[in-house]
């Protein structure tokens, strides 16, 4: 099969060193239906995901699977770029540091329990910082690392 046909769980199943005969055996599922989530003819429950993460040994598919097949994953998950652990710790560094710049504004942004109609754009600039640091901490989690 071509390579840039393959989906999230192909891609995790073959990562892993699993063939589909083998994979469907420990999920207890039929090759059918693994071959199916493979060819994106249809969606895996959850639970079958679960399997899959647990036997992959794979938790960015959990990740994977929330961006790529729940309404909710794609309008509010980060997109998310594989980096190794060097750039993705630096990454993260970086929007680490760009947050606590702005820690100080959000304290008192926040002091009085509100946040007033004038302090309405410094507070989405913070709110966006945070995201860029949740981003970067997912970068950072699911980074190439290089085994010892």
């Amino acid at each position: 099969m071509d390579k840039e046909c393959r989906n999230i769980y192909q891609i995790a199943r073959e990562s892993a060193g699993l063939t589909q005969e083998k994979a469907s055996e420990l999920m207890d599922i039929c090759v059918e239906s693994l071959r199916a989530y493979e060819s994106g003819r249809r969606i895996p429950p959850d639970r079958i995901v679960i399997k899959m993460i647990e036997i992959y040994n794979t938790q960015y598919l959990a990740y994977q699977h929330l961006k790529t097949s729940a309404e909710v994953g794609q309008k509010y998950l980060p997109d998310i770029i594989i980096e190794d652990l060097p750039a993705s710790i630096l990454k993260l560094h970086t929007e680490i540091k760009d947050y606590i710049d702005c820690e100080d504004l959000l304290m008192g942004i926040c002091s009085d329990g509100k946040v007033s109609e004038n302090e309405a754009c410094d507070f989405k600039k913070i709110c966006k910082e945070l995201d860029d640091v949740l981003e970067a901490i997912y970068t950072f989690k699911f980074s190439k690392k290089k085994s010892e």
